[in-house]
């Protein structure tokens, strides 16, 4: 069984954002020579996400409204965490509500998807350098 493991750095530049990494992990795949197997991919930082969906522009603005609702950024005095100093007590909340990380078949050297799937990192407190993980085993 082979294994890689590689991790792609971001620093969005805006508080929140979707970036479609589908072509990156497809990079990692390619390079591991694996044709039969798993991929992992998941955010290392809690504050960052990691989630298979539609790569539509509405559909992104729909899930920035959402998480919005549920975790408003601000007032930031409305959450015990900001306490210590922080303001990101919302962006730790729409991680959970994201996930933290997805699993795909990769089968025949390709990523298994469904129709429209693609791989997206969430971030939801940008503007600093941050990381997601792709692990990769198989044969």
């Amino acid at each position: 069984m082979k294994s890689y493991r590689k991790e792609i750095w971001f620093n969005v530049q805006t508080r929140r954002a979707f970036v479609n990494i589908t072509s990156e992990v497809e990079k990692c795949l390619s390079d591991s020579g694996v044709r039969e197997g798993l991929v992992l991919v998941n955010a290392m930082h809690i504050s960052a996400s990691v989630f298979v969906n539609d790569d539509e522009p509405g559909l992104h603005h729909d899930f920035e409204q959402f998480l919005e609702r549920l975790a408003p950024h601000e007032p930031i005095t409305q959450y015990r965490h900001n306490d210590t100093g922080e303001d990101n007590a919302d962006a730790h909340i729409k991680r959970q509500i994201m996930g933290r990380e997805v699993v795909v078949a990769v089968t025949g050297g390709k990523l298994d998807f469904g129709p429209w799937e693609q791989i997206f990192y969430g971030e939801f407190d940008g503007g600093r350098r941050k990381r997601v993980l792709v692990k990769i085993i198989g044969d």
